[in-house]
């Protein structure tokens, strides 16, 4: 190491330079030798660890160091001894010192080291960081803090953001049933001027007629012009019924009603009902496999089998065979109305149960478009499910399937 070069103008030599500094220095300074032996302290490492120099003199370095340290502490002075060089110790660990009192404080401690004839010396810089660990212990409180404020700012952000997500969802609902009422009304409009022209032009015209025909002998050209008007307004009947079914549907307002009825003695009755509504020529023949008894609401059960059946006959040609039949197997009801009409296109299958929808080959023919979304819908409630199987010119089948809940018993045993 090269001798400190002592400018002239300070007129001072090397040995009180070193003096000077090591006694009015503002950090605790101490020199051991290689066997740990202190040899020299600065005042201000005497007064930091509250000694006086007859005290300190010829102690072990560890007698500055908390007990539960020295074993570890001897290992690291001797490993420093062998291996000379200046660092600064204990970088990344949490150093302490001890006062005479058995106080301890952190420090920190840098070494450099020097050897002469009389053997290896080690120079250690003790500073205490008190304060310093102090403010950092501050910090990482004031971190904690902060991180736990974040932590909960996040929270009720997120939940803030989900409830803005699901009221997002819920306005798109709303816009979404908004836009469909629109759709409904303005397809109800449509078909009101268009489905209701004719049957109020058939009831005005024959209403009219009916006024010019006097005598007894024209009864049969009266009675002709009444039919006429009772099915017209029979048509306007079921068009609203449609409108209103769909509008309950979506409103959620249709409950279902379960009763244990003679499920083969409902369709019996509802094909005798409908008889007046068959082409000429036109039969149905309907078999029941299985047990009679079933838990449904009867009504909505009613109003699907009508749908079905009316269907049938009305895309059916005069003098064809419309086939029904239904199953009941363990919980599982099947109803299948098979015609030998029309069928439907391919293309149009996929949304046969969609509000409004008709087929392309029907435009020809009355119809809302509405039935099979309400069977579909009612079948839905009654925790069934619609089939349909076409082929266009060929004839449709459409099956019906019910989950019957529970068992059901005979009125009559009761």
């Amino acid at each position: 190491m090269e001798a400190i070069q002592i400018p002239s103008a300070l007129n001072i030599d090397e040995k009180h330079l070193v003096e000077a500094l090591f006694v009015h220095a503002s950090i605790g300074i101490i020199v051991a030798n290689e066997n740990g032996d202190i040899i020299l302290a600065n005042p201000f490492l005497l007064e930091l660890f509250d000694y006086q120099p007859s005290e300190l003199l010829g102690k072990k370095i560890e007698t500055l160091i908390p007990t539960r340290f020295h074993d570890r502490h001897v290992g690291h002075r001797q490993k420093f001894i062998d291996h000379l060089q200046n660092r600064p110790m204990g970088a990344g660990m949490d150093l302490f010192g001890l006062r005479k009192d058995g106080a301890e404080f952190p420090v920190e401690v840098s070494l450099c080291h020097y050897s002469n004839k009389a053997g290896k010396f080690v120079v250690a810089f003790i500073n205490d960081i008190t304060i310093r660990k102090s403010a950092e212990q501050e910090i990482r409180r004031l971190n904690d803090e902060l991180e736990v404020i974040v932590e909960e700012r996040t929270h009720q952000l997120k939940e803030t953001l989900h409830e803005l997500e699901a009221s997002k969802e819920e306005l798109t609902r709303a816009l979404g049933k908004e836009i469909e009422l629109n759709e409904l009304k303005s397809r109800f409009v449509s078909l009101a001027s268009h489905e209701f022209r004719t049957p109020l032009s058939t009831v005005l015209s024959s209403t009219y007629l009916i006024q010019q025909y006097h005598t007894t002998e024209e009864q049969s050209k009266r009675q002709k012009h009444i039919d006429r008007v009772i099915s017209s307004v029979s048509t306007l009947t079921d068009i609203l019924n449609d409108f209103l079914s769909v509008g309950k549907i979506e409103e959620g307002k249709i409950t279902v009603k379960l009763a244990t009825f003679n499920f083969k003695e409902l369709v019996s009755r509802i094909l005798d009902e409908i008889r007046n509504i068959q082409k000429p020529g036109q039969m149905i023949r309907y078999q029941h496999e299985g047990p009679e008894l079933v838990l449904l609401d009867s009504t909505l059960l009613k109003h699907i089998i009508l749908n079905l059946l009316s269907n049938a006959i009305k895309f059916s040609p005069e003098h064809s065979v419309i086939a029904v039949n239904s199953q009941l197997l363990g919980d599982q009801l099947t109803l299948s109305v098979k015609d030998q009409g029309i069928g439907i296109p391919q293309e149009d299958q996929q949304h046969l149960f969609e509000r409004f929808f008709r087929a392309t080959n029907v435009t020809n023919i009355q119809g809302t478009g509405l039935g099979l979304h309400i069977v579909a819908k009612y079948a839905e409630l009654m925790n069934g499910c619609i089939h349909c199987e076409s082929q266009e010119n060929l004839g449709t089948d459409m099956k019906v399937t019910f989950t019957i809940p529970g068992d059901t018993e005979d009125p009559a045993e009761d």
